[in-house]
């Protein structure tokens, strides 16, 4: 059955022509159904190397390319983000924090909705800060969570709070963590995910330019939240989760820890190793893509 993407906008419909202005596309610039027609898995993340390298890695996994081959960015009109796209797999960055993801997914979203795609998967893949876990874990996001760890995302629209709810696929979270057995490289947990609107103090540490507690204080904070379920903290899940939700979108997030919070703060692990940890999320989300597509 095709499930289209649904748009939350009835007044998209009156627009003679729709400019996504940070992607620096528009519907009278350019044929979304023949550029994004066929796309199946949209893979986000923070970073533009690292979802050029994704995509690098997946057209190689998918026999679609070879280490040699250049992917060219579809927003090279624009510094704000950054696409690419081999056969069925888009990979867009997304920056840093709630308000860019959320531009970001709102055009995304458009673009798909454009070009007429069906039965889409979106995962995003990235970096975070884990409780109670080793570094290098890889945590698929069961529910994400607010600092208060409701699973919730609360905005303001037109001067009125406005609550969202923030759980992801379930079914997709179990078809990936059996993904990562199979591959049987490196520890995955299912598990809640809290998104802060703060890198330091919105994630309780103590070595930012402003702290006004104590490590005593922090300690327990995290404990509490480990015994809520959370497993790992970000700053992008709960609207990612939210608006995924809203458009009818199968949705989940895979992030590699970088260090285990309750232990320090700073991420002190060499390049090299981090490198490695960081490609954790894309060997999970490739192999889940290649046997989706019974390439496995």
């Amino acid at each position: 059955r095709e499930n289209f993407i649904h748009l939350c906008n009835p007044h998209l419909e009156k627009m003679k022509e729709d400019i996504l202005y940070h992607f620096a596309l528009g519907t009278g610039t350019h044929d979304f159904p023949a550029l994004f027609g066929d796309v199946k898995f949209v893979c986000v993340g923070g970073s533009p190397s690292r979802m050029k390298a994704f995509i690098a890695y997946i057209a190689e996994e998918l026999g679609l390319g070879s280490p040699s081959c250049d992917y060219p960015n579809i927003c090279a009109g624009t510094d704000r983000y950054a696409m690419y796209k081999v056969g069925p797999v888009l990979s867009v960055s997304h920056g840093m924090g709630i308000p860019s993801i959320s531009i970001m997914l709102h055009e995304l979203i458009k673009l798909l909705y454009h070009a007429k795609c069906s039965n889409i998967t979106i995962i995003r893949i990235g970096t975070s800060g884990g409780i109670g876990l080793e570094p290098g874990s890889v945590v698929i996001t069961r529910q994400s969570v607010d600092a208060t760890f409701k699973p919730q995302l609360e905005q303001v629209v037109l001067g009125k709070t406005v609550i969202r709810g923030t759980n992801l696929d379930e079914q997709l979270a179990k078809e990936l963590m059996q993904c990562s057995k199979e591959i049987g490289q490196f520890n995955t947990v299912v598990g809640n995910t809290m998104c802060t609107l703060d890198f330091y103090e919105g994630q309780g540490r103590l070595d930012g330019a402003i702290c006004l507690y104590d490590e005593e204080e922090k300690l327990q904070y995290l404990k509490k939240a480990y015994d809520s379920g959370v497993r790992n903290i970000e700053m992008e899940s709960s609207v990612f989760a939210a608006m995924c939700n809203l458009s009818g979108v199968k949705a989940a997030v895979v992030c590699v820890t970088l260090l285990n919070r309750l232990e320090g703060d700073q991420i002190s692990s060499s390049h090299d190793v981090l490198v490695e940890y960081q490609q954790r999320p894309q060997k999970l989300v490739g192999y889940f893509i290649k046997k989706s597509l019974g390439k496995v």
